[in-house]
C-alpha cells in the first residue's frame, strides 16, 4: 500500500505482537466517500471529502476541505474515521493535552457522525502534514538528512515525547510512519491511539506493537514490559533511519559503526539500540545528549595502582593477558568491563571496529555513561599504566 502525504495514522495496518498486518485500500470497506460533507456538531464545520489517504489500526485517514469560515480550522485537514470509540477517545484527549504545542500534530475537531445505515462513525480534523509520514517522505527523496538537522529536529519530536513521560504517559508506536514532515522539513509527532499511562515505573505490559521498530528484547517476549527506555528505542530507530535515509527496514547496532555522521551521535543511536538498562531513561535525557555533547574523555594522573579496580580498552603493545598479571602484581583488582566500582581504565589503541566508531568503543561509553551517573573514573594511557604496573 502506498503511503499518502498527510496520513497521520497506522498506513500499515494494525499494529500486533508480530508486526503491521497490511491491508490493501482498494478491498476494505470505505467508511466515507469522496464530493461527501460531513459537519460537525461540536464545532458546527463541515468538511468535504476528497479522497482516500490510507487506513491502518485506527481506521480511515481522508483528505478533506474546511467548508465556510474558521480562525483555528485550517482549508485543509485530514479526516480520520473509525467505528471504534477507545482510539478515537485517546485522539481526541492527547490533542488536547499537546494543543498548540509546535512538534504534535493538531486536532482541530473531535465529534461523532450518525450514519442512516451502520454504526457510529467517530471522527477527527486533524493537520495535514504536506510532505506525509517520514517514510514516505524519505522513500520519495532516497536521501539521509545531515546529522545536525537530525539532531534539531529529533529534539523537537522528544519535546513532545517529554511531556509524555513526564505525565508517565509511554507513547509505544514512535514509529516513521508516525513521525510527519510539515513545512520546513519541521518534523512533528503524531497518532496518539495506543498511549498509555504506567502506574509505576516497571511501566504497562507490552501487546500491541509494531515490529518495524518495538525494541528487540520485548518482540522475543524477554521483557514483559514497555517503559520509557523503550520509546527511547524507537527514537534511537528513527535517529539511524534519517542518517540512512531509508525508513523500510529497522536499524541494527552492527549498522551504527558505517552511518555516516560523527562518533558521538554514532554513540547516542547506539546507546539508544543497546543494552536496555544502559538507554537513556527518559526523553529530556536524550535530548540533553543531542544538544550538548560531552566534554572528551582526558588521560588523568595517578601515583599507584595498588587498590583500584581497573579495566583495560583498545589495543594494547603488549597481550592483555600480561597487562593483566602486571596490573594484579601492581596490587589493582581486574574487571573485564567498567562498572559501578570501576575506579581507572587503561586505554589502548582504538580499534577501528569499536561499535560506535573510533570514539565509541562499549567499554568508552560505558565510562561515559558511568561519569555521567557521578561516578569517578581516571583514564590511564598504556605508557602511564606500564610505569604505574612496572614494565618487566
Amino acid at each position: 500500500m502506498t503511503n499518502h502525504a498527510g496520513l497521520p495514522s497506522h498506513t500499515s495496518g494494525p499494529r500486533t505482537r508480530t508486526g503491521p498486518v497490511r491491508a490493501p485500500v482498494e478491498h476494505a470497506k470505505r467508511l466515507l466517500s469522496p464530493a461527501q460533507v460531513i459537519a460537525s456538531p461540536e464545532t458546527r464545520l463541515s468538511y468535504r471529502i476528497e479522497r482516500l489517504l490510507g487506513e491502518g489500526g485506527f481506521g480511515q485517514a481522508y483528505l478533506a476541505r474546511r467548508l465556510g469560515r474558521s480562525r483555528v480550522v485550517p482549508p485543509t485537514v485530514c479526516i480520520k474515521a473509525s467505528e471504534r470509540i477507545d482510539g478515537w477517545l485517546r485522539e481526541a484527549y492527547f490533542g488536547q493535552l499537546l494543543d498548540g504545542h509546535p512538534r504534535a500534530i493538531r486536532v482541530f475537531d473531535t465529534f461523532p457522525l450518525t450514519r442512516p445505515v451502520g454504526p457510529v462513525l467517530y471522527c477527527l480534523a486533524l493537520e495535514y502534514a504536506t510532505h506525509g509520514d517520514l517514510r514516505a517522505f524519505l522513500n520519495r527523496t532516497g536521501t539521509g538528512w545531515s546529522e545536525a538537522t537530525t539532531r534539531r529536529e529529533i529534539a523537537g519530536v522528544l519535546q513532545v515525547l517529554g511531556k509524555l513521560h513526564r505525565g508517565q504517559n509511554l507513547h509505544r508506536d514512535l514509529t516513521p510512519l508516525n513521525v510527519f514532515v510539515c513545512d520546513g522539513r519541521c518534523l512533528k509527532l503524531g497518532d496518539f491511539g495506543i498511549v498509555r499511562q504506567q502506574s509505576d515505573r516497571r511501566g504497562i505490559t507490552a501487546g500491541t506493537m509494531n515490529a518495524l521498530t518495538a525494541p528487540s528484547d520485548i518482540l522475543a517476549g524477554a521483557v514483559p514490559k514497555w517503559q520509557a527506555r523503550d520509546d527511547i528505542y524507537q527514537v534511537g530507530q528513527l535517529l539511524g533511519m534519517l542518517i540512512k535515509g531509508d525508513a523500510q527496514v529497522r536499524i541494527r547496532t552492527p549498522e551504527v559503526r558505517r552511518l555516516p555522521c560523527s562518533d558521538h551521535f554514532k554513540e547516542i543511536i547506539y546507546r539508544c539500540l543497546g543494552e536496555r538498562r544502559k538507554r537513556y531513561e527518559s526523553a529530556d535525557e536524550l535530548i540533553e545528549a543531542l544538544r550538548n555533547p560531552p566534554a572528551p574523555l582526558k588521560v588523568g594522573v595517578l601515583r599507584t595502582l595498588k587498590g583500584v579496580h581497573l579495566a583495560f580498552t583498545g589495543i594494547l603493545t603488549r597481550r592483555r593477558r600480561e597487562a593483566v598479571r602486571a596490573a594484579r602484581r601492581a596490587g589493582a583488582v581486574v574487571h573485564g568491563m567498567p562498572s559501578v566500582r570501576t575506579t581507572v581504565v587503561v586505554r589502548g589503541r582504538p580499534n577501528p571496529l569499536q561499535a560506535a566508531g573510533r570514539e565509541g568503543g562499549l567499554k568508552l561509553m560505558e565510562i561515559k555513561r558511568l561519569r555521567e551517573k557521578g561516578h569517578r573514573i581516571t583514564l590511564l594511557d598504556e605508557t602511564g599504566f606500564w610505569r604505574l604496573a612496572g614494565r618487566r
